[in-house]
């Protein structure tokens, strides 16, 4: 199934959560991330990550295929003061010199790349000791929560969904960067409740990976009247607090691909 994040390009720039000021103030503080570094954001989408980096003082190079992400980016950068290069790309047909950058991020799409190739590859634009890091900030379902309630919806109108279910815990990418040559890899994560009233979460669910991108409008409208009905009656209060965990990992490049 095509996933095709561009035509929820509105909703995803309005609605979606992006990644809180703890992760940014920690990868300041542990010095993962310096005022001045050049910054490579893979996958930027509507630039979340490359935005919050760019107004602590990085240099910030976006990289995404979908045009109608990149334009609500370019147009929230602008909100914000910034400027932030924009490369419009597939990462896997990506083209960068080798050793360009201090820090390569992906927020939220390390899975949807070919992560063999990709780690491979940020290793080679990498300079020596530059970081990657990988980071999810994922709603978490428990017995009964919002997050369960809704991936229910979200299962009954789209079987074939596999993004279910998560712990937002990714062991799966140590071994990606490791066997691509990258070293001290690292990983933390910290949970938080992230307020957020009903049109908001009913707009991040209609941009998801699940709805919006893969859908067809009907379905997509028949599961935001079903979404909406559900959180009338099991989750009423407004703002509702929602379980979010912040997972990280990064690690080093050790020097220049052979």
């Amino acid at each position: 199934m095509t996933i095709d994040f561009g035509g929820t390009a509105n909703d995803y720039a309005r609605h979606r959560a992006g990644f809180p000021e703890a992760f940014f103030e920690r990868l300041f503080a542990d010095c993962t991330v310096q005022k001045g570094n050049q910054v490579l954001d893979l996958g930027t989408g509507t630039g979340t990550v490359a935005r919050g980096l760019a107004v602590r003082g990085c240099e910030v190079t976006g990289l995404d295929h979908s045009a109608p992400l990149l334009a609500e980016a370019a147009e929230l950068d602008r909100v914000a003061g910034v400027q932030i290069t924009q490369v419009r790309a597939r990462v896997e047909n990506a083209e960068f010199p080798l050793a360009s950058f201090d820090v390569i991020t992906a927020g939220q799409c390390w899975h949807r790349f070919d992560r063999p190739r990709t780690a491979t590859q940020s290793r080679g634009w990498l300079k020596p000791g530059g970081r990657l890091v990988i980071a999810h900030f994922d709603g978490v379902p428990l017995n009964g929560n919002l997050v369960q309630d809704t991936e229910r919806l979200i299962l009954a109108c789209n079987p074939g969904w596999t993004m279910h279910s998560g712990s937002g815990l990714y062991p799966a990418w140590l071994k990606d960067v490791a066997e691509a040559g990258f070293t001290d890899l690292r990983t933390y994560s910290f949970d938080l409740d992230v307020p957020c009233g009903h049109a908001d979460w009913r707009g991040r669910i209609r941009a998801g990976a699940g709805i919006g991108a893969v859908l067809d409008k009907a379905r997509v409208e028949r599961l935001d009247n079903e979404l909406a009905a559900m959180l009338r009656a099991r989750h009423a209060s407004e703002p509702m607090a929602v379980p979010y965990r912040m997972w990280v990992l990064s690690a080093v490049a050790p020097g220049l691909l052979a």
